[in-house]
Parts: C-alpha cells; sequence; structure tokens
C-alpha cells in the first residue's frame, strides 16, 4: 500500500489530482490517501507539520498547495504571496525529507520565467533575467522551491521533481470577482453582463497580450504522468539543478479574443472594450512544453471546450459564489 498525501486537495489542481487518484484507487490500485483542510493542518506552522510528517509518514507527496491569485491580488498582498509560498515549501518538503519520503511533486507556476523571455519559453530561461514586477515576490518564492527540491536531491538522495503549468482553468476555479486569474474573472464578469443586461463590458489591459492555457484535468493528468515516471526517463530528460518540467497546451490567444470567446458562451451580445489605464503583465507567455511531449504526454482539451465545461461548473455553483 502506496500512502500518498496531497497538500492543497481543495484547491482547483490538488482536487483534480485527488480525484483521478480516487478513480485509480477504486479500481483496485493499493493507494492510501492523506489529506488534510486548512483547518486541520496549517502548512505555514512548522511545528505542525513537522508532527503531521512524524505522524502519517506518507511514501509520496504532491505538493499542490499554494497561495495564488491574478494581477489584483498579487500587486495589493506582495508580502502575504512570498511569505507563505516560501513557508509552505520550506516546511514540506524539509519535513519530507526528514521523516523518509523519497518521491515528491512540486507544482510551480510559468511566472518564474523573465518577463523579457524569448518565446516560447524554455526550461532553460530560469534565472536568465528579470521577472515580471506585478508578480515578482510570488515567483521568487516558486523558483525558490524548485531550488529547494533540486538542492535536496543533489545532497540527499530523494526524488523531489517541479512541474511548471501555464494558466490553469476548470472546474473548482476561484471566480472572485477581485482575486481570479484572468478566466474566472471574465467568465464571472461576461455572465453577470449577460443577465442584467449590460451593453458593454470593459476588460483591463490592451487586450493584446497573448496567455496559454490549460484545463486542470489535463494538468492533474500531466502531474500523474510526469510523477510516475521511472527515474531514468526523468533523469535522462532532466539535468541535477535544471530539473522543472513546463506543462502547457502549446497554444496561445489574446487576451481579447478570449474575451470574445467568453462572451460567446456566456451568450453576452454588448461592446467589449478595454482600459489601457490597466496593466497588462507580460505581453506573451508560451510555454515550451517539447520536453515533456518528447517523454510521451501533451494536452488534449481544446480552450473553447474546457471553457465551456467550465460555464457550465459555474452555472451548477454559482450560489456558492453570489455573496463572494
Amino acid at each position: 500500500m502506496t500512502r500518498i498525501y496531497i497538500a492543497g486537495h481543495r484547491g482547483m489542481v490538488g482536487g483534480a489530482i485527488l480525484r483521478k487518484l480516487e478513480a485509480r484507487r477504486d479500481a483496485g490500485e493499493a493507494i492510501d490517501l492523506v489529506t488534510r483542510t486548512r483547518a486541520e493542518l496549517e502548512l505555514t506552522d512548522q511545528g505542525a507539520v513537522n508532527a503531521f510528517f512524524a505522524e502519517e509518514k506518507p511514501d509520496i507527496v504532491i505538493l499542490a498547495a499554494a497561495k495564488v491569485g491574478g494581477i489584483h491580488a498579487n500587486n495589493t498582498y506582495p508580502a502575504e504571496f512570498i511569505w507563505d509560498n516560501l513557508m509552505v515549501q520550506c516546511n514540506v518538503i524539509n519535513a519530507a525529507y526528514r521523516n523518509g519520503v523519497r518521491r515528491m511533486l512540486q507544482l510551480g507556476s510559468s511566472c518564474i520565467y523573465p518577463r523579457a523571455v524569448s518565446q516560447p519559453m524554455r526550461e532553460g530561461a530560469l534565472l536568465t533575467g528579470q521577472l515580471e514586477s506585478t508578480n515578482e515576490p510570488y515567483a521568487i518564492a516558486k523558483i525558490a522551491g524548485i531550488k529547494m527540491c533540486e538542492s535536496y536531491n543533489r545532497q540527499y538522495g530523494v526524488d523531489y521533481r517541479s512541474v511548471m503549468p501555464t494558466n490553469l482553468y476548470g472546474p473548482g476555479d476561484n471566480f472572485h470577482p477581485e482575486n481570479s486569474h484572468v478566466l474566472p474573472a471574465l467568465i464571472r464578469r461576461f455572465h453577470e453582463a449577460a443577465q442584467d443586461g449590460h451593453e458593454e463590458v470593459t476588460i483591463w489591459g490592451s487586450g493584446k497580450p497573448m496567455r496559454e492555457f490549460l484545463h486542470v484535468e489535463d494538468m492533474a493528468e500531466a502531474s500523474l504522468f510526469v510523477l510516475n515516471l521511472d527515474k531514468a526517463t526523468y533523469e535522462a530528460n532532466t539535468q541535477p539543478m535544471l530539473s522543472h518540467i513546463n506543462v502547457g497546451s502549446g497554444v496561445d490567444v489574446t487576451i481579447l479574443d478570449v474575451a470574445r470567446m467568453v462572451a460567446k458562451i456566456t451568450r453576452f451580445e454588448g461592446r467589449i472594450t478595454t482600459d489601457p489605464t490597466k496593466p497588462d503583465g507580460t505581453m506573451r507567455k508560451l510555454m515550451d512544453v517539447s520536453r515533456l511531449r518528447d517523454m510521451g504526454w501533451q494536452a488534449r482539451i481544446g480552450l473553447e471546450e474546457g471553457l465551456r465545461e467550465t460555464y457550465a461548473w459555474f452555472l451548477d455553483h454559482q450560489n456558492d459564489f453570489r455573496e463572494k
């Protein structure tokens, strides 16, 4: 029996990974799943994390817990974004090692790459230039997590891996009007505009930045694919201090085109305008996913299909967001 601890199982990605592992367990795979809510285990509390690992002794850890948010949240709470994420990573990775965990998968973010990096972004671009200022604290924390895993691998001989997803969306996303990422924010705004009969929706920035999006179900599949790669294959496609793997769809689209797609799906028939006084962030963010593709995995859910599924989920759960 393999004991797998999923940190962040109530988050969008952690929840998708949990569902896939539950399905494997129910199909007869010898898996014992360990989870804790934040109320049950505060991951920024080193003493609590150490006690949890000493008691539960998981064999594998999937670190999907993180403080995340869009441009507004990153600009408003930079201290919280760097502190929370550094503490969670340091506590979980160190406690895992000290309690005999040999294998771990850590989830990061595409914002680790420099603002002016060549597109598409290759893994080797890490630490080659200045980061995007709007989310630099968060990015530095996620870079530290990668380097912590690599350092523990080198010094202690463990097998701690990192995957860097592009912009994620899907069921379970955060639809808060101020603290959400671009896609759920657009879905909620266009839905409400359509319901209220508004004639215009204004989106942040110029609408020109290009973004790549990956459905959370694809991300969960990719995460477990990387986690389960045999060590020889993983090491043959990575380097000791450049071991992270990009995960994306390999396709990008402008924010304005995404807004038009969301408007169509939500049946908003008014005008779409842009507000160039608001920050655009990085003008293009497309992942080079050749490393993962060469190892045998690629995304399967198209953007329009994924958006329709996400909107249907939002409609089924909109009462949960009505007061948020």
